[in-house]
């Protein structure tokens, strides 16, 4: 049986609440709208970290039009320059780091271990994009004439709209806004409402770093009333956009009436796949930390385990006795391994997909909310779970369920392995553990996902590598990396023509006939 740890911190009910404003234009307005919501510890929903605003379609526009009128400066500023803040703005996030981190598992729930390293991810990617002040390259080419010069260039695009989730409230706003704001754009920004206290502290520190005001507003608020009227403005020429996929496809349709460049990040079903030849022990391991790392609340997170007949039974031995010895409690408590889930929508999610899994497999371990033990009955806590013998196209083995719960499915060969893993509507990561070097390649090369792992789990991506996934799981941009400056810039060739005369390009390089 998993373990309970018993909350690290008591909750605070009836303590003063304080109450936080958005930004835009470089000063902390409250909405118009005269309301407010709040963010609790999802560990111990007692604990309320704080009143945000619950902004509407004016507050975006106040904030995109601020946006604007700091566009054309920012654009201006050398982009050597605005790499110069973003090193600021990197040597914060590291002065914070600790700070940042604590602030992350009081409000979203994952260990504190994670939120470091979420913090960590953000970190990297603003060095990362600082240097590309200094790089940014185009590429300078031959011209087909003679006396001529051809090169092109990255140019920004305008604002830039940013909506992003809970899970990775640090890491993947930085993954989106250094890239805009070092390529020249500028930004509005909207993060989730459940990790909004996150958004306002990273705000924060960018203001100290010396972006200048209007460059980077934070909205704060619900999806439909200050989400969507930044994706729909004429004025916001590209949106950035992770979650789930019912939001996307919103996105999508809204965003196509204005042919607005759009990046989607919407989930995966990511799979394991455990080949006769495995390290049992380091498959196991590998296949823990994916499927209850972050209580399974990543997209990433590994939730489909496809194993070789010859080794699916010592492989459940060892998982069993790995979740039997994981511990539930409060993140900020240093002996706690699975946090809490965010909501109580998503404890409700994943009991209801339990539901369906005791009809489409053998529930091994786990199976039911942890809500009455003592020590978790305040929080949104979920015993990590693992069904056995699960078909390929039971909806547990297809559906994203976003919680820890874990699919196995039994198979006979590398073949009906690669077969069964392609086999669903996402593409994001994937994973091989073998000792075959020829099977690894194989994988490599047939795994129809964005991320493919060799003897490592489904989660650690690293920033200077591009992130993204193929099919349902985004629409083909990619994050991190260079590749995502391609989200944020237009591509423009120039010419310069130094001959004096008319040079026609394809005729007066070209002989004619006879």
């Amino acid at each position: 049986m998993t373990e309970t740890v018993a909350p690290a911190t008591a909750a605070q009910p009836g303590g003063t609440v304080p109450t936080f404003l958005n930004l835009i234009d470089g000063e902390w307005r409250p909405s118009v709208t005269g309301r407010t919501f709040r963010s609790t510890n999802p560990a111990d929903t007692r604990d309320v970290i704080g009143e945000f605003q619950a902004s509407d379609a004016a507050d975006a526009a106040a904030a995109i039009r601020a946006a604007e009128t700091a566009y054309p400066g920012w654009r201006a500023t050398p982009a050597p320059k605005r790499g110069e803040v973003l090193y600021r703005f990197a040597a914060l996030l590291v002065e914070h780091k600790e700070r940042l981190a604590q602030a992350m598992t009081r409000e979203m729930g994952k260990v504190l271990a994670e939120a470091r390293g979420d913090v960590q991810e953000g970190i990297d990617i603003a060095f990362l994009m600082a240097g590309e002040g200094r790089r940014m390259f185009g590429d300078t080419v031959p011209s087909e004439l003679p006396d001529k010069w051809a090169m092109s260039i990255r140019e920004p695009l305008g604002v830039a709209g940013i909506i992003t989730p809970w899970n990775f409230p640090i890491a993947i706003p930085c993954w989106k806004m250094m890239p805009a704001l070092v390529s020249g754009n500028t930004v509005v920004f909207k993060p989730a409402s459940d990790a909004p206290h996150c958004a306002t502290l990273l705000v924060k520190l960018m203001a100290e770093a010396g972006f200048p005001p209007g460059t980077v507003n934070l909205v704060t608020g619900s999806g439909e009333e200050a989400g969507m009227p930044i994706v729909a403005s004429p004025d916001v020429s590209v949106i950035s956009f992770t979650g789930n996929g019912a939001t996307g496809r919103a996105i999508a349709v809204e965003a196509a009436r204005r042919f607005k460049r759009l990046s989607l990040e919407l989930g995966g079903k990511n799979g394991i796949v455990v080949m006769d030849d495995a390290d049992p022990d380091l498959a196991a391991e590998g296949i823990l930390w994916s499927a209850f790392g972050t209580t399974g609340q990543r997209c990433t997170a590994c939730s489909r385990v496809i194993a070789h007949r010859a080794v699916v039974e010592p492989l459940l031995e060892r998982l069993a006795r790995g979740v039997a010895g994981l511990r539930l409690g409060n993140g900020l408590d240093p002996a706690t391994d699975v946090g809490p889930l965010v909501n109580a929508g998503a404890l409700d999610k994943a009991a209801g997909y339990v539901e369906v899994g005791r009809g489409e497999g053998e529930l091994v371990i786990g199976g039911a909310p942890a809500t009455d033990r003592p020590g978790l009955e305040h929080g949104h806590f979920f015993a990590p779970t693992i069904f056995r013998d699960v078909m390929p196209l039971a909806r547990i083995a297809q559906e994203e369920i976003f919680g820890p719960v874990l699919a196995v499915i039994t198979v006979d060969g590398y073949e009906e392995a690669a077969m069964v893993l392609n086999q669903t509507r996402y593409g994001l990561s994937s994973s091989i553990y073998t000792r075959d070097v020829n099977l690894a390649f194989r994988a490599m090369r047939d795994f129809g996902t964005g991320i493919v792992y060799v003897n490592a789990g489904t989660i650690g991506a690293e920033t200077h590598l591009p992130f993204g996934g193929t099919k349902q799981t985004g629409n083909g941009h990619r994050e991190a990396g260079h590749a995502a400056l391609d989200t944020f810039t237009e591509w423009k060739a120039i010419y310069v023509d130094y001959s004096g005369r008319l040079q026609r390009a394809q005729i007066d390089n070209q002989p004619g006939p006879g």
